[in-house]
């Protein structure tokens, strides 16, 4: 099995390295942009051997983990070149205008839409790691469009590296994904946004700074390169969150404000719930 993938950071270096260890059969060409990034997975052993696109005729599976406005411009281009037994898949965090983006094409059938949700705060293929995927959630979109005999290579892939499977609409998954990830990612990057405009000294704040500050800013180490175009493809969605989001900061002060910490006692209480919903559904 020839497997090309296109971005060898964080999500397609471990991919690289999962894939190596449950397909004895495998080997993994790499094409990055970064001739720096392929030359360092070459030597940590993430691919066999560095590609351009031209080779992608020869390809078995294709994994596109670039940004995802690169992703739109690339897909339709890969499909062009890929011959008609090979699987496309993408990693991205938005979905919609990727679909969108090769619904007429010729070769639609090849392409499988995929958004693993893993990944951590770091970035390039030095932070690549085993076993990321396992345990974790894969959102599948449009599947009926892809030609089942691919929809089964790709799944045996995923199975193999512990996901668990779950099918959405786009549209549907853009929504609920601007919620759960890129909210979160916002709030991240503008809490040490705020941090470093008015603590000025920075020995203050790696020395008060606890874990619980660490762990809520946490994502603000992650790649802008990555997450600005997330922003941008899922706007509408992301907008939405963020009225919302400011609502309840905005609620929260004015509680605050009017010395109500009965209230703001409650609104603690009644959020404890999370701890519910994270530990699982049955």
């Amino acid at each position: 099995m020839k497997v090309f993938i296109i971005g060898i950071g964080l999500i397609g270096g471990s991919f690289a390295i999962d894939i190596k260890a449950a397909f004895n059969e495998a080997k993994i060409y790499g094409i990055d942009k970064n001739e720096e990034h392929l030359d360092k997975a070459i030597s940590l052993g993430l691919i066999d051997e560095k590609a351009n696109f031209s080779a992608l005729e020869n390809a078995d599976v294709v994994i596109t983990s670039i940004p995802v406005d690169v992703t739109v411009k690339l897909l339709p281009e890969i499909l062009d070149t890929i011959h008609d037994d090979c699987l496309v898949f993408d990693v991205g965090s938005t979905k919609k205008k990727l679909c969108n983006s090769v619904s007429d094409h010729p070769k639609r059938r090849n392409y499988l839409a995929a958004h693993p949700i893993a990944g951590t705060e770091f970035s390039g293929p030095q932070a690549a790691i085993a076993n990321l995927y396992r345990g974790k959630t894969n959102i599948i979109c449009e599947v009926e469009k892809t030609a089942f005999k691919l929809q089964e290579r790709g799944m045996e892939i995923f199975t193999r590296l512990g996901m668990r499977i779950r099918y959405m609409d786009p549209a549907s998954h853009d929504k609920h994904i601007a919620y759960v990830s890129h909210l979160s990612h916002i709030s991240s990057f503008m809490l040490g946004k705020t941090v470093i405009e008015k603590e000025k000294n920075e020995r203050d704040i790696f020395d008060m700074a606890g874990s619980g500050f660490a762990s809520t800013v946490r994502l603000a180490k992650s790649s802008p390169e990555m997450w600005a175009p997330i922003f941008k493809h899922n706007k509408e969605n992301v907008v939405e969150t963020l009225t919302e989001y400011i609502a309840n900061l905005t609620q929260f002060k004015e509680l605050m404000e009017e010395d109500n910490f009965v209230e703001i006692y409650k609104e603690m209480e009644d959020t404890n719930h999370i701890r519910t919903i994270l530990k699982g559904i049955s």
